[in-house]
């Protein structure tokens, strides 16, 4: 299975840390990061989880031409707003195939209304098959999928474990029954957004904290926001088996 990281950071915080320099001025491309995203792909099949307002501009970097479906964790705009841009994966597949939950659903299908609006659907809009996803495991292309419930605040979302990698984001909180569900990774995406703590997503501590309870064999940090600081000046600080993401890592699990 290879993991693609299409995107690395949020629309959390501003664009300066404590010292006055610029993250979003960095030379360093590793710190030059688009709203969160990854693509998972095996054998003949690609999927994505969240598609945000970078989606359009992801896809074209990462040159994909195909995916087979969409995964959605919740429904705030910098997962969702992407949304239109399934187009030209409509025109390919006829139907793109997305899964989500129920509140997640009922959010596009409000917001994007035009998509399924059956009497006066727009004739461009993208075309969807809606698969609704609870704590159940569900099949995708033969490979059994984990829905992992966790809870951003008090919203809940949805995040995936794919055989031995799990993707989380936007987590501040994960129940003892769900983290059971993450045991005996290799590999763990979870979110750090800054040093701070933050109401709804975890700091770099709790991050730490969470990788060093469920053991997995290598972690990465996403979700990153201007206020974590520079790519390379954090990474010297994570242990030898955690590290931080950056837009367009590729890796093998």
């Amino acid at each position: 299975m290879k993991i693609t990281f299409l995107g690395t950071g949020t629309s959390q915080g501003v664009p300066m840390i404590a010292s006055n320099h610029p993250v979003c001025l960095s030379k360093d491309s590793k710190d030059k990061r688009l709203r969160s995203s990854v693509l998972v792909s095996w054998d003949d099949n690609v999927f994505v989880v969240d598609c945000g307002p970078d989606f359009r501009q992801q896809m074209l970097r990462e040159h994909v031409q195909h995916i087979n479906g969409v995964l959605f964790t919740h429904e705030h705009a910098d997962h969702t707003a992407g949304f239109d841009d399934l187009r030209p994966f409509s025109y390919q597949l006829g139907e793109v195939p997305v899964f989500l939950n129920e509140r997640t659903f009922k959010s596009l299908e409000q917001r994007f209304s035009y998509v399924f609006d059956v009497k006066d659907r727009y004739p461009g809009a993208p075309k969807v098959a809606v698969n609704i996803v609870d704590k159940d495991p569900f099949d995708l292309n033969g490979l059994t999928v984990v829905p992992i419930e966790v809870l951003h605040g008090r919203l809940p979302v949805t995040c995936y474990r794919f055989q031995d990698f799990a993707y989380l984001t936007d987590v501040k909180h994960v129940s003892k029954e769900e983290k059971q569900k993450l045991k005996g990774l290799k590999v763990l995406v979870i979110n750090a957004l800054r040093i701070e703590e933050h109401p709804t997503h975890f700091n770099l501590q709790e991050a730490l904290d969470f990788v060093s309870e469920l053991a997995p064999e290598v972690a990465y940090f996403t979700h990153i926001s201007h206020k974590l600081g520079f790519h390379a000046e954090v990474e010297r600080t994570l242990p030898k088996n955690v590290h931080l993401a950056y837009d367009g890592l590729r890796i093998e699990v």
